[in-house]
């Protein structure tokens, strides 16, 4: 969850969302609190580091758990195609002689190198660029308050943002679905369950506080953002913060914001490909994958350098697609996740335990079932291509567990999901 990511994505989320980007941030923000409420549910009854495939295995079944587990491999194989696209994109929208299909590579290159190197190197690039991103956003929200001040047409508080005069739900909820990509990492608070001191009281409060915290910046961020410029209306909304950053600050703190921008989804990018390749490689030692291959290490740098190739040429598809489209596929396989583990909390508390009562009506039973109503209502929202791309993913996951399970007739492998991976 990159603080800046609000920016990354402020100008497609304000189109989507008819000039509501707050409002679609608070309504993605009450669907990822009622799926976080799960995970708090589900970490106490299995303080495992499995998350989301540990739940659904053990709650539901582990053929489901399987399919979870395979969900996620989307995420995660999207996941850095479309930090590096958004990199590429507010590149090219200042420097416009050179294409963003130059700078996509180059970003690809550049991280892929960095990750078979090794987490060392990446992690001390990562403390450095996360907090010089950090304070350029900072900059960016005082200069957005500060050039509203001095605008008497524009009033600093308003509820136009959250629609006070009238916005439409479909757009609303679009915005929602895309809304949602900046909220994707509170559920990994609950693969560091194995290494928390009381993990079933400590790593439930952190994931609802990861939640909220996250969800106020990112309300408020894009509260003064959308004040500031309240039009939908951008040359590209790829890249519309840059455009907004040159109205509050000038030229100068335009190449203030893209280097800050730029270098916080460098950061992100090394890390979520670290973590593609990690899973990747978790899968090849579980035998899910050929082991020869995916379990491969570097004698020289201990690192899978295989799966890092793997997720760096997955990425090069983004020369096909835009921000939109590759953050939608990602979403896609976290509300299927998400969509499971509210239902693993409705099977483990109230039919395997048989928990009655008011309070358990509520907590096991009622939000778990709004939980699952508002992810599915964000999953229709999502692009069609998407949709499709996900169900066909799945699909090819039904075929690939039948063909592991012999046709359903064995347990399916045990996938071990270790730091880092959900």
């Amino acid at each position: 969850m990159a603080p800046i990511i609000v920016l990354g994505t402020f100008g497609i989320l304000s189109q989507a969302s008819g000039g509501r980007a707050p409002l679609s941030y608070l309504v993605a923000l009450v669907a990822m609190f009622l799926t976080a409420l799960s995970y708090a549910h589900m970490c106490r009854a299995y303080p495992v580091s499995g998350s989301s495939y540990t739940y659904v295995s053990k709650a539901i079944d582990p053929r489901l758990g399987f399919l979870t587990g395979w969900s996620i491999l989307l995420d995660y194989l999207f996941l850095p195609m479309a930090i590096w696209l958004i990199g590429a994109a507010y590149l090219h929208s200042v420097i416009r002689t050179v294409p963003q299909s130059v700078w996509l590579p180059g970003f690809i290159v550049i991280s892929s190198a960095i990750n078979i190197i090794g987490l060392k190197l990446a992690a001390k690039l990562n403390v450095t660029l996360l907090v010089l991103q950090c304070l350029v956003m900072i900059a960016f929200g005082a200069l957005c308050v500060h050039y509203v001040l001095g605008d008497p047409t524009k009033p600093l508080f308003t509820l136009t943002p959250f629609g006070s005069n009238g916005a439409s739900l479909p757009l609303v909820m679009t915005g929602a679905g895309i809304a949602c990509y900046s909220y994707l990492g509170f559920d990994a608070v609950s693969t560091l369950t194995e290494e928390t001191k009381d993990p079933q009281r400590t790593v439930p409060k952190a994931i609802l506080l990861v939640t909220l915290i996250g969800g106020g910046i990112f309300v408020a961020m894009s509260y003064i953002v959308q004040v500031a410029h309240p039009s939908t209306s951008f040359v590209d909304a790829d890249s519309a913060a840059n455009e907004i950053a040159k109205n509050i600050g000038g030229d100068v703190f335009v190449m203030l914001f893209l280097i800050g921008m730029v270098v916080g989804q460098f950061a992100s990018g090394i890390a979520a490909q670290a973590s593609a390749s990690r899973l990747l490689f978790a899968l090849g030692r579980d035998s899910v994958f050929p082991k020869r291959i995916f379990a491969y290490l570097s004698p020289r740098f201990q690192t899978p350098v295989f799966t890092i190739l793997l997720t760096a040429a997955f990425a090069l598809l983004a020369l096909k697609m835009d921000v939109t489209t590759s953050t939608s596929f990602i979403n896609f396989g976290a509300f299927l996740t998400f969509t499971l583990v509210n239902l693993s909390v409705i099977f483990h508390y109230r039919l395997r335990l048989g928990t009655r009562g008011m309070k358990s009506t509520v907590m096991h039973a009622l939000l778990p079932v709004l939980g699952i109503a508002s992810t599915i209502a964000l999953m229709l929202s999502l692009d069609r291509n998407a949709v499709m791309l996900g169900l066909s993913w799945l699909a090819i996951g039904v075929v690939y567990l039948g063909y592991l399970t012999r046709f359903f007739r064995v347990p399916p492998p045990e996938l071990h999901m270790s730091n880092g991976v959900h």
